[in-house]
């Protein structure tokens, strides 16, 4: 049985368990990640229970000797609590044609296991350091991203019909006009139609303005059709 220090301190690691791991969540939460507040501070409360029993096991169980049937390894709890945090981590990763999204918050679950954990095990001071690193991270460096300029890859679909003879000439001009790296071309034609298909692979910069480039594309002499989409990465 625990007495009334166990409890109060028992309480206290908890309690600030629940704070760190919403804290934390509430980051994820304002930049509209599915894995918020409450996910957080679950994770980060189910951490530190789990290290909490870890501890316990030695208590429960120390007395026993190497003739008892029971074998005891107080760390394989943390060790399972850290590797079952990857699929519920997995779970929040959706990966696309061009990006791999939500690394980030399931990092984050990864690491508020981990706080979660020393938490549990009696280490408040490296907890707020921790803690305290990775709301900077989170809040400072999502801010500093916009000063970063990342390629991106965009497929272009462009429909002409029999008006335009050599739109490709063209496009490639107003794409060169701004700066667009043309990797191949796919090349179709509609014989009763007489029209012509070009899908094609761009590498650009996240800044591209794209609503200036589709108006001087609009303006091209024979366009039926025009859509993009974010491309694969090669």
């Amino acid at each position: 049985m625990m007495d009334t220090q166990q409890i109060i301190l028992a309480l206290g690691k908890l309690v600030f368990a629940a704070l760190i791991g919403g804290a934390i969540g509430f980051e994820r939460e304002t930049h509209g990640q599915a894995a918020g507040i409450r996910t957080n501070i679950l994770v980060c409360v189910g951490s530190c229970l789990l290290m909490m029993l870890s501890l316990h096991m030695e208590e429960l169980y120390g007395h026993l000797t190497s003739e008892s049937p029971v074998r005891l390894d107080p760390a394989r709890i943390a060790s399972y609590a850290i590797a079952s945090m990857g699929f519920l981590g997995a779970g929040a990763i959706i990966t696309g044609k061009g990006t791999v999204r939500g690394l980030t918050t399931a990092s984050g679950l990864w690491m508020v296991t981990a706080l979660g954990l020393a938490i549990g095990a009696g280490y408040p001071i490296p907890v707020l350091i921790g803690a305290c690193i990775s709301l900077l991270t989170l809040y400072g460096l999502r801010r500093m991203k916009a000063f970063f300029v990342r390629d991106e890859h965009t497929i272009l679909t462009l429909r002409y019909n029999k008006t335009m003879e050599k739109p490709l000439e063209q496009i490639r001009d107003i794409l060169a006009e701004h700066n667009v790296t043309i990797q191949f071309i796919n090349y179709e034609l509609e014989v009763p139609e007489n029209a012509a298909t070009y899908k094609i692979r761009l590498n650009n910069k996240d800044n591209l303005p794209w609503g200036e480039v589709i108006r001087t594309i609009r303006q091209t002499r024979g366009l039926e059709k025009l859509s993009w989409e974010e491309g694969e990465v090669p």
